[in-house]
C-alpha cells in the first residue's frame, strides 16, 4: 500500500499534504466510523479531528456513525473491515467493558484491533442533590452506610461507564448502593435535580454546567488532578481515597493487521491534529484533557490496563446487560 521509503521520509519530517500525497496513499476516503450516534460527546470530537486531519493527510476523513447492541454493531464493522487503512474505529471506555459485558461477540476487542491513538480522557465526576447531607466523600460514604435498604445511585445505563464508575467507587469505599438504570444522562438529571435519586457519577463533560450553576454539587473528580472548569473541587485522592480513578477517554483503533505504517501515519495526523489552538481549545471546552504524543504503542498499554481494570470489576460485581 505504502513506498516505504517515500513514507519515511514524510513522517521523518512534519507530515504535510504535499509531502504525503507523494505516497501510494489509496484515493478514497478515510472512514472514520463512531459507534454513537450523530451529534453526541462522542461524535462531536470525532468530527472535529476528521476535519483537521485532512490537513495532515493525502485523503479526506469522513465519519461514519454506526449504531446498534450498544457499541457492538459499529465495532464490528471495523473489526471485519480491509487492512488497508482506509476504515478505523473513534470508541470509549465502552471499549474496555465489551468482553465480559457481551460473551458472545463476534469480534475479540483486544486481538482483532490495533491501537492508533489515544486522543483524550474526560473525568467522572462524583455528583450529589445539592440538598443532600453531604460536604465531601467522607460525608458520602457515610450517608450511604447509614441508609437503610441503601442510597439509591442514577446512571445512563445498565453496565455503562457511569454505572460501572459508581460501582468502583461503592467497592473502594466499603459500602453498597441501589442502582437506578436510565436511558441515557439526559433522562437521570431530573431526577437528581429533584432530590428522587441523590446521587450519581457523571462525566465531567455534562457534570460541569449543573454544577456551575449550582443545580448539583461536586465532591470529587476522579482524576489525579483537579478539572480547570472546576477548581475549588479536589480530586478522589485529595478527598481520601488515592487510586480512585474512572475516566471516559477517545481511543482510535484500526482493524489489526493494519501496515504499521498506515497506523503510524495516522497516528502522526491525529497529534498534529491536536496540537491545533483550536481543537485544544474546543475540546478543553468539554472537559477532556488531550494526550500529548499519544503512540501506537503507549495506546495499547492504556487500552490493556483499562480493559483488564473494568473487565475484573464487570465479573468481580457479577454486573450483566440486561
Amino acid at each position: 500500500m505504502f513506498r516505504r521509503p517515500l513514507l519515511g521520509a514524510a513522517l521523518a519530517a512534519p507530515f504535510l499534504r504535499p509531502a504525503a500525497a507523494q505516497t501510494a496513499w489509496p484515493a478514497q476516503p478515510l472512514r472514520l466510523i463512531v459507534p454513537f450516534a450523530a451529534g453526541g460527546p462522542t461524535d462531536i470530537p470525532a468530527r472535529l479531528f476528521a476535519e483537521r486531519m485532512g490537513e495532515f493527510l493525502p485523503n479526506r476523513v469522513v465519519v461514519e456513525n454506526r449504531t446498534g447492541a450498544g457499541v457492538v454493531v459499529g465495532t464490528d464493522a471495523v473489526a471485519k473491515a480491509p487492512k488497508d487503512g482506509l476504515t478505523m474505529l473513534y470508541t470509549t471506555v465502552a471499549h474496555a467493558s465489551l468482553r465480559p459485558l457481551f460473551p458472545r461477540l463476534p469480534f475479540d476487542p483486544v486481538a482483532d484491533f490495533v491501537p492508533v491513538a489515544l486522543v483524550g480522557v474526560i473525568p467522572m465526576v462524583v455528583t450529589v442533590n445539592k440538598d443532600l447531607r453531604a460536604a465531601n466523600m467522607r460525608d458520602l460514604q457515610a450517608r450511604l452506610r447509614e441508609a437503610r435498604g441503601g442510597l439509591d445511585y442514577a446512571s445512563s445505563g445498565n453496565g455503562g461507564a457511569l454505572h460501572l464508575a459508581t460501582e468502583l467507587m461503592l467497592r473502594r469505599m466499603g459500602v453498597s448502593g441501589n442502582h437506578i438504570p436510565y436511558r441515557g444522562t439526559a433522562a437521570a438529571m431530573p431526577d437528581v435535580l429533584n432530590g428522587t435519586i441523590p446521587l450519581i457519577v457523571d462525566v465531567a463533560t455534562s457534570a460541569v454546567p449543573f454544577v456551575q450553576r449550582g443545580e448539583t454539587r461536586a465532591l470529587a473528580v476522579m482524576d489525579d488532578r483537579r478539572l480547570p472548569q472546576l477548581p475549588d473541587v479536589p480530586t478522589t485522592a485529595e478527598a481520601g481515597f488515592p487510586d480512585l480513578t474512572a475516566f471516559t477517554w477517545h481511543m482510535v483503533l484500526a482493524p489489526a493487521g493494519t501496515p504499521a505504517e498506515v497506523v503510524a501515519a495516522a497516528n502522526a495526523a491525529f497529534n498534529r491534529a491536536a496540537a491545533q489552538d483550536a481543537v485544544k481549545q474546543r475540546l478543553g471546552d468539554l472537559a477532556m484533557r488531550l494526550v500529548a504524543d499519544s503512540t501506537p504503542a503507549s495506546a495499547a498499554e492504556w487500552l490493556r490496563a483499562e480493559t483488564a481494570k473494568w473487565e475484573g470489576l464487570i465479573r468481580e460485581a457479577n454486573i450483566r446487560v440486561e
